[in-house]
C-alpha cells in the first residue's frame, strides 16, 4: 500500500473540507447563474442554453491537453490546486460584469462561463485521478459516500442562505448576485487551501502510461470499460438535455423566485442526503451496475413529472424525488469510472470519459432549447425522458452481459 491508514485518514479529512469549500463556491454557479442571467442581465433562451452548453464545450477543448499534463505528472496536487484557483477566479471576473457598460452582458457572461471552465475541467480531470491515487478502492465506496452526504448538506445550508437573502432584494438587483460570486470566490481560495494539506507521494508502481493516440486506442479493447461508456453517454446526452429547460421552466413558466429556486434546490439535497449512504450499501452488495440502472430510472422520471404542474409545492415534492436518484446516479457513475479504469492507464480513461460527457453537454442542452422553440417544453421534457430511460436499460443490459459471463466461468467443465 503506498499510503499509510494514518495518512489515507488524514486526506480523507482534508477531502472533505475541500470538497465543502468547492460546493460552497460552485453551489452560487449552478444555483444562481441562471436567475442571474434570466433576470437581472436578460439573457435570452439560446443564451441559457449556451450557458449551459459552453462548459462542455470548454471542457472537449481542454480535456487532451489536460490528460497529456496530467497524465506526464508524478504528483498531480499542485497542478490540480493552480487549476483550481484559476477556475474559481472566473466568479470574481462574473461580479464585474454588471459594471460593464455594454448593451448586452449575458454575451460576456456567456464568455467569462465559457473561459472559467477551460481550467475547470483540466482541475475535475486532475482531481480525479490525484483522488484515485490517494483513496484506495476498499474504502472509495464508504468514504465517496459519506463525503457526498456531508457536501449536499453544506451545500443545502449555502444555497437555501443565499435563496433566503436574495429574496429580500429586487428580482433585476444586481449587487446581491456579485456579492455572492465574491464570496464564492474567497470560498475557491479556501478550497485551494485545503487541497494543499494532502499528503502526496510519488508512486512505487509501474509509472501510468503517457497520454497519447496509441494509448487511446487500446482503452476500447477493455470491454468494462468499453461497455460503461457506450451507457454512460447516453445516459449523460438525456440528462443534460433538461438541464437549461429546468431553469426556464421554473423562472419563465412557474415564475419562481430565488427564494422558491432555493427550495427546490434544498428539497433535491434533502433527499441526496437521506439516501447516499443507501446508494453505497446496496452498491456493495448488488454492484454498481445494477444500481445504475434503478438511478437512472428514477432519473429519467424528472422531466416528466416537473412539466405535469407549475404549483411550487408540486415542484418542491418533484424535487424531493428525484434528489434521492440524483445522489445514487453521481455516486454510481464515478465509483463505477474508478472501478473500471485500470491505475496504470487510468488519467487516459478518465480523460476520455470527461470528453464524450463534455460533449454530450454541448450537443444536448442545445439540443433541449432547439425542441422548445420547435415545439414546447413539454415535448423537450419528455424527449429527455425517454433517452435518460434508454440509457438506463441500457445499464441493465451490461448487468445482464456481466452475469452471464460469470455464470460461464464459475460453471464447472465435465470432463470424461
Amino acid at each position: 500500500m503506498r499510503y499509510s491508514l494514518d495518512i489515507i485518514k488524514k486526506n480523507e479529512r482534508f477531502s472533505i473540507w475541500n470538497g465543502a469549500a468547492s460546493t460552497i463556491s460552485q453551489s452560487f454557479i449552478m444555483s444562481f447563474i441562471p436567475l442571474f442571467a434570466i433576470q437581472v442581465i436578460g439573457a435570452s433562451n439560446f443564451q441559457v442554453g449556451l450557458i449551459s452548453s459552453m462548459p462542455s464545450f470548454m471542457t472537449l477543448l481542454a480535456m487532451i491537453p489536460g490528460a497529456i499534463w496530467v497524465s506526464r505528472l508524478e504528483l498531480k496536487k499542485t497542478f490540480t490546486a493552480y487549476s483550481i484557483f484559476a477556475a474559481r477566479f472566473g466568479l470574481l471576473l462574473i461580479s464585474l460584469i454588471p459594471f460593464i457598460p455594454y448593451t448586452n452582458q449575458a454575451w460576456i457572461l456567456v464568455a467569462v462561463i465559457a473561459l472559467l471552465n477551460f481550467p475547470n475541467a483540466i482541475a475535475t480531470l486532475s482531481w480525479q485521478a490525484f483522488i484515485g491515487d490517494l483513496i484506495p478502492e476498499n474504502r472509495r465506496g464508504k468514504f465517496f459516500s459519506e463525503r457526498n452526504q456531508i457536501l449536499t448538506i453544506v451545500g443545502m445550508i449555502a444555497t437555501f442562505a443565499t435563496g433566503i437573502t436574495l429574496n429580500e432584494f429586487s428580482k433585476s438587483s444586481a449587487s446581491p448576485y456579485q456579492w455572492i460570486f465574491l464570496i464564492g470566490f474567497l470560498f475557491g481560495i479556501l478550497e485551494v487551501y485545503y487541497l494543499m494539506k494532502h499528503k502526496e507521494v510519488t508512486s512505487s508502481n509501474k509509472k501510468e502510461k503517457t497520454f497519447s493516440k496509441k494509448a487511446l486506442s487500446q482503452i476500447y479493447k477493455h470491454k468494462p470499460y468499453f461497455y460503461f461508456l457506450i451507457c454512460a453517454t447516453l445516459f449523460n446526452f438525456g440528462w443534460q438535455m433538461a438541464w437549461p429547460l429546468f431553469s426556464i421552466y421554473q423562472i419563465n413558466d412557474a415564475h419562481a423566485t430565488a427564494f422558491w429556486i432555493s427550495i427546490f434546490t434544498v428539497a433535491n439535497q434533502l433527499s441526496q442526503i437521506a439516501s447516499y449512504k443507501w446508494w453505497g450499501r446496496f452498491a456493495d452488495r448488488y454492484g454498481n451496475t445494477i444500481m445504475l440502472f434503478i438511478a437512472s430510472i428514477g432519473i429519467g422520471t424528472a422531466p416528466f413529472l416537473t412539466i405535469l404542474s407549475t404549483n411550487m409545492y408540486y415542484l418542491t415534492a418533484v424535487n424531493l424525488w428525484t434528489g434521492v436518484f440524483v445522489a445514487g446516479t453521481v455516486t454510481l457513475l464515478f465509483n463505477q469510472l474508478l472501478s473500471v479504469s485500470p491505475e496504470t492507464n487510468r488519467t487516459t480513461l478518465l480523460a476520455n470519459y470527461n470528453f464524450l460527457v463534455a460533449l454530450m453537454g454541448c450537443i444536448a442542452p442545445q439540443i433541449g432549447v432547439l425542441l422548445l422553440d420547435l415545439y414546447d417544453v413539454k415535448f423537450a421534457m419528455t424527449i429527455s425522458t425517454i433517452i435518460r430511460w434508454a440509457g438506463a436499460f441500457s445499464f441493465l443490459f451490461v448487468f445482464y452481459k456481466e452475469n452471464q459471463k460469470k455464470k460461464a466461468i464459475q460453471k464447472p467443465s465435465i470432463t470424461l
